[in-house]
């Protein structure tokens, strides 16, 4: 263990207002207590070239000595249905177990349907053995015994059944392949293996007092559930009568609903409710609820290809895609509580947590209160930071180091993260068993959030890049506050509406379509923008109705890409739209802040060249106190340069305004700069920085017809160079005449 002794903690809320409690959940190891104190973030980069990490102490009711409990982490996606004793017929007596499934990975025991009690290992269970051989186990006269039958393929949909006949106490298993041309990872030329096990077994004892499970079994010492199931289950049931080989062959047929009803006892419908996460009961069986985040609207085994719309055909979608590796909410105990106090000034703050020589920093935003906010408004990209969230592409992506073009560098934290698993995955990794992960939520451990922290490859990212405005606004002493993507997805353009001038974040990567009417209604009533990132408004996200702190990306055949979703499995769960690209579905970022994503590279940065619109008079104040020839940016703290890292260009084609202004242009961009994959439709030689016209960022300015204006840097690196020279330089320059004349004007 490299890490004998750490902290780590979570708040139940990202961003809260002034008045409201904050509850701060911590685990650690190592240590007896933990201090914990409240400060306010300004600068987290270490560089040397820099202001430093900064932080402001806060007196506040928080602040204090806690015990350190070591928690463990609930993760792993299962269904639970409460009471497998009132679901189940009487012990002794015979029944029958069915569901289709389509296993994904061999990770070990994978249950299915279970009345097991792991802490006593008793009970009734319907699982597959390691080798994915399905097996039936019953608990017998304080012995279990496992009817265990042949190995079957991931991939591959199964119908699958076992069952005990009190008659002739015997009990048996059935799995037989249900493949059509769409369904499955192979087609139907392939040869697929069925299973079949049968044994004689004692009438079993009284169930133990637990629930039953789908892709789990349960525990009645009160600690995680034990054992998960990778992949999908579909159309889950319970019969009071044992099913033979002639009612097997009849449920494999099954298309939404079971095509045996005699003895029918209980199923559970999962094409009901996809965008919840209820687990709704056929006929008389009890409801239940999905637990830990699995992934809904995915195909079903009687997916045919006829439809690629669950709101339209939920019948075909009645599945649920199961993960060892899910986490929707760790669990931890409440340690502590913040009241804010009601006269705290909006900002970006942080519980600091230091345990045994060991420091963590959980960070939050305090909200401005109504009728008493600034003319400036950060907006904190906070659903990249979600996107974002633990991400593993060091340690987990083989084209990381590719698309990076240097060697990685691994931080702390990192391999803090590859020693705890159950703190869940990013967006931009693969769960175990090669799915994408379409759904992250904050009630967890955000590693990668933090003020240090710095990625293997990226540098500094997300919200220590972030802190680079911060930091700024603080020197140059303009009075701001802070937002979030959440407020402004809640609210709309009430959110916006106070503030004279709206800032973006580096990298406000991805949205959700009232983030985008907001911002298109603020600029559209006279609002001003400066969009200080590059890389933004680029994915389709959706929040959970129920579940608000969870958020929902589905990765579409374009766009660069860590994953793609399966076939048919585009549509987000939590709202039913199409998810991917913004672009895709008609809502390129160009139309709403002038430019769009056209290049990364991470070697190094770049400086821009103005262009001649920058000298026309009615944009030539945005360059007061510039050379005319002065290169722009030819410094900082991401790769030397303004223009670095993620690039943003206009595009008439691509609906930047007509008589937008093209202040000034990156160049010197080396060929690790690429141009991104949905501007490709064939490949070609000559697509990288030192050839292709496109790999560049565009500095721009434009007007709307309701006084509204927009200024974009185009540039995740560009906020990196503002403290350069003690603030004295062309690209802090630049940007404070744009937002000294938005606040005048």
């Amino acid at each position: 263990m490299r890490f004998p002794t750490w902290v780590l903690g979570y708040s139940d809320e990202f961003s809260v207002a002034p008045g409201e409690r904050l509850a701060f959940h911590v685990s650690g190891h190592g240590a007896d207590t933990v201090e914990a104190k409240l400060v306010r973030l300004i600068h987290g980069d270490t560089h040397p070239g820099g202001p430093g990490f900064r932080e402001i102490e806060v007196d506040s009711d928080v602040d204090g000595v806690y015990p350190l409990v070591d928690q463990p982490a609930q993760h792993g996606s299962h269904a639970r249905v409460p009471g497998a004793g009132a679901i189940m017929p009487a012990a002794g007596s015979s029944f029958g177990l069915f569901a289709f499934v389509q296993p994904t990975a061999d990770l070990g025991v994978a249950p299915v349907i279970s009345a097991w009690d792991a802490a006593i290992d008793a009970g009734v269970a319907l699982v597959l053995e390691p080798g994915l051989r399905p097996a039936l186990w019953l608990t017998a006269a304080g012995t279990t015994h496992r009817i265990e039958a042949e190995r079957l393929r991931a991939g591959i949909w199964y119908a699958l059944s076992a069952g005990w006949d009190a008659g002739s106490g015997r009990a048996r298993v059935d799995a037989t392949p249900v493949v059509n041309p769409y369904n499955s990872q192979v087609g139907r030329l392939v040869a697929a293996p069925s299973a079949h096990a049968a044994g004689a077994v004692p009438p079993w004892g009284p169930l133990p007092t637990v629930d039953l499970l789908l892709g789990a079994v349960d525990a009645s010492d009160g600690r995680v559930v034990r054992g998960t199931f990778n992949g999908k289950i579909s159309l889950p049931a319970v019969y009071d009568r044992a099913l033979d080989e002639h009612d097997h062959e009849r449920l494999a047929a099954s298309a939404s609903t079971p095509s045996v009803t005699e003895g029918l006892r209980a199923w559970w419908d999962l094409s009901e409710g996809i965008e919840t996460t209820a687990v709704v009961g056929g006929g008389n069986a009890p409801p239940g609820r999905l637990v830990n985040l699995p992934v809904r609207a995915v195909t079903a085994h009687n997916w045919d290809g006829s439809s690629y719309n669950w709101r339209h055909t939920p019948e075909l979608y009645g599945a649920v895609h199961f993960h060892a590796d899910d986490v929707e909410d760790t669990g931890w105990a409440e340690t502590c509580a913040l009241t804010v106090p009601p006269d705290l000034r909006s900002g970006l703050y942080a519980l600091r947590l230091r345990a045994g020589g060991y420091e963590d920093h959980v960070p939050f935003a305090v909200r401005a209160v109504p009728g008493r906010e600034s003319d400036i408004a950060l907006v904190l990209p906070s659903a990249s930071y979600l996107a974002y969230a633990n991400e593993h592409l060091a340690t987990g992506s083989a084209v990381a180091q590719a698309v990076c073009g240097h060697t990685l560098t691994l931080q702390p934290l990192d391999l803090l993260l590859m020693e705890h698993p159950e703190f869940g995955r990013s967006t931009y990794d693969l769960h175990v068993d090669g799915s994408g992960v379409a759904l992250t939520s904050r009630r967890r451990p955000i590693l990668n959030m933090r003020p240090r922290h710095r990625f293997s490859y990226l540098g500094t990212w997300q919200l220590p890049a972030d802190l680079y405005i911060v930091d700024w606004l603080e020197h140059m002493g303009y009075g701001y506050d802070v937002l979030t993507d959440e407020e402004v997805h809640k609210h709309g353009h009430d959110a916006l509406r106070p503030y004279r001038v709206v800032l973006t974040g580096t990298h406000p990567e991805y949205a959700s379509e009232p983030m985008l009417d907001a911002y298109e209604d603020y600029i559209g009533r006279g609002g001003r923008v400066m969009y200080l990132g590059a890389n933004g408004f680029y994915w389709v996200v959706s929040f959970h109705a129920e579940l608000p702190y969870v958020m929902e990306v589905r990765k579409g055949e374009a766009g660069s890409r860590a994953w793609q979703a399966a076939p048919g499995e585009t549509l987000h769960s939590t709202t039913g739209e199409k998810g991917g690209l913004w672009r895709n579905r008609g809502r390129a970022p160009q139309k709403l802040v002038g430019t769009g994503f056209t290049a990364e590279g991470f070697n190094a940065s770049s400086p821009y060249r103005r262009m001649p619109d920058s000298r026309d008079d009615r944009v030539s104040w945005i360059f007061d106190g510039v050379g005319a020839d002065e290169l722009i940016g030819d410094f900082g703290l991401v790769g030397g340069g303004a223009a670095g890292q993620e690039l943003d260009r206009a595009d008439l084609g691509l609906g930047t305004p007509p008589g937008t202004y093209l202040l000034a242009s990156s160049e010197r961009h080396d060929d690790s700069y690429l141009l991104v994959v949905e501007d490709i439709a064939f490949m070609y030689r000559g697509l990288g920085g030192t050839e292709h016209r496109d790999v560049r960022a565009d500095l721009t300015y434009y007007e709307s017809p309701g006084g509204g204006a927009v200024f974009s840097t185009s540039s995740i690196a560009w906020s990196g160079s503002l403290s350069h020279n003690d603030y004295d330089n062309n690209v802090s320059r630049v940007t404070a005449n744009v937002l000294n004349r938005f606040l005048s004007s």
